[in-house]
């Protein structure tokens, strides 16, 4: 009778826990966590183990380049520049990366790259591609766009920078300058358990560095469009996929590897999705977050929790958050599926 009842209590909480992580009782607006300002004591504190810092005496200035990069961005002649430098890593990576300071050593072409993931080292060799995530956060390291010293040295990844912090996309403010980091190429391009992805991109966004299938679905990280959470279809995953964006291009996004969705959610229907885009999910826990994850805002659209009808229990609102504005959604669960109703007969 007690194995009963203890059985019955972890359910009941279990379930409660769910009811709480996926659905509000009346809508609500995401309040943005309370930003810590960076400091070179702070930086230097958390920095990974794998990474060195050497102070420069001579270097280019975070203002200098962050200047050139805004020019690079809108001139038109720096992006001819651009196709022409790095035109084989947009064909071989898919348009994936912005690349910038490249160098050819022997039959091996490497370039440093960045996304909405974060820094990346990329290789090609034998026509092969193969990328590196840096672990660096936007948040914390500027990489300068112009590098006066070769970037692959002695074993090192070597990029000159500065600490900085990310104010708003695209701008950064300077904490300290004339910073070279330094990564040794063995640890970077560690792949222990050869799912295709490295070490260090998988601790940072709390895959499995051990194990090439993370959630136990069968499949390999890399292929995976949800590889940290097993897919499956029921009532309200099927409600969260339907709030996904769908991609209007013909691209493959199957193969499109490291172009990833964030959101931020502890909700198991949600995580049960099975996304046209690659999708990794972020606790909204701190305490749950990796150390990359705690640092780095790498959330671009939210979906926000389902919000239940007070009129009709099979009716429902999915809020999502964008750079445009909230968008909501109202369903109804009718006849096994869901169909769409307007806003005016839902709450």
């Amino acid at each position: 009778m007690k194995y009963l009842v203890f059985l019955l209590f972890v359910f009941s909480c279990s379930k409660n826990e769910e009811q709480t992580n996926c659905f509000n009782d009346k809508s609500e607006t995401l309040n943005p966590e309370e930003k810590i300002p960076q400091t070179v004591k702070g930086i230097l504190a958390h920095k990974p183990e794998y990474l060195q810092i050497v102070d420069l005496k001579n270097f280019r200035t975070f203002k200098e380049d962050s200047i050139y990069e805004h020019d690079f961005r809108i001139q038109a002649s720096e992006i001819q520049k651009y196709n022409k430098d790095f035109g084989i890593f947009d064909y071989k990576f898919e348009r994936q990366f912005i690349c910038f300071a490249k160098q050819e050593v022997g039959d091996t072409l490497y370039s440093l790259a960045k996304n909405d993931a974060g820094y990346w080292l990329l290789k090609i060799q034998n026509r092969i591609p193969y990328a590196y995530f840096l672990g660096l956060s936007f948040n914390q390291y500027y990489i300068n766009i112009i590098q006066e010293k070769p970037i692959i040295q002695d074993g090192f990844l070597q990029m000159e920078g500065s600490f900085a912090e990310k104010i708003k996309k695209h701008y950064s403010s300077a904490i300290e300058d004339g910073k070279l980091f330094k990564i040794k190429l063995e640890d970077l391009i560690k792949d222990t358990d050869k799912d295709g992805y490295n070490d260090i991109f998988e601790r940072s966004f709390g895959l499995n560095p051990n194990n090439k299938d993370s959630d136990g679905d069968g499949l390999n990280d890399l292929h995976d469009m949800n590889p940290l959470y097993k897919s499956e279809k029921n009532k309200f995953s099927e409600l969260y996929q339907r709030a996904l964006p769908v991609p209007f291009s013909e691209r493959n996004y199957k193969k499109l590897y490291y172009t990833i969705n964030f959101y931020n959610s502890d909700c198991n229907y949600f995580h049960q999705v099975d996304p046209y885009i690659r999708t990794i999910f972020v606790s909204e826990d701190k305490k749950k977050k990796t150390d990359y994850l705690s640092v780095t805002d790498v959330i671009k659209n939210k979906i926000i929790k389902i919000t239940k009808s007070d009129k009709n229990p099979n009716l429902f609102y999915v809020y999502e958050e964008t750079k445009s504005g909230t968008l909501s959604y109202c369903k109804e669960f009718k006849d096994g599926k869901w169909e769409s109703i307007n806003a005016g007969e839902c709450l």
